[in-house]
């Protein structure tokens, strides 16, 4: 993902995602794709951003709390975050912030 997602005026959500992957793939390409656009199809879903060196971030934006924890309680989400406990991740933090304020050109 290169583009900056282009969001509505605030308040707005920001569920940011920072990883630390372990070694090996074991299915995490495809998995992050299918989740992606599982999240574009969600009520609520503005957009993401991601990026990766070493350290992983990923930030997706969403209208509203409730659709936060939509989400989160997705099956196929579930799913995901389980495997990335078990196999993908060796450590991550996820936190939700609500954004008050932005600018940019």
């Amino acid at each position: 993902m290169s583009d900056i997602t282009l969001t509505p005026a605030p308040p707005y959500y920001a569920v940011i995602f920072t990883s630390i992957r372990n070694e090996g793939d074991y299915g995490y390409e495809d998995m992050a794709m299918r989740m992606l656009k599982l999240a574009a199809g969600q009520a609520g879903f503005l957009g993401v951003e991601s990026a990766r060196e070493g350290l992983g971030i990923t930030v997706s934006y969403w209208t509203d709390l409730q659709a936060v924890a939509h989400w989160k309680a997705d099956v196929a989400h579930i799913e995901a975050q389980r495997l990335g406990r078990e196999q993908w991740y060796a450590a991550y933090r996820v936190r939700i912030a609500r954004v008050e304020r932005e600018y940019g050109f």
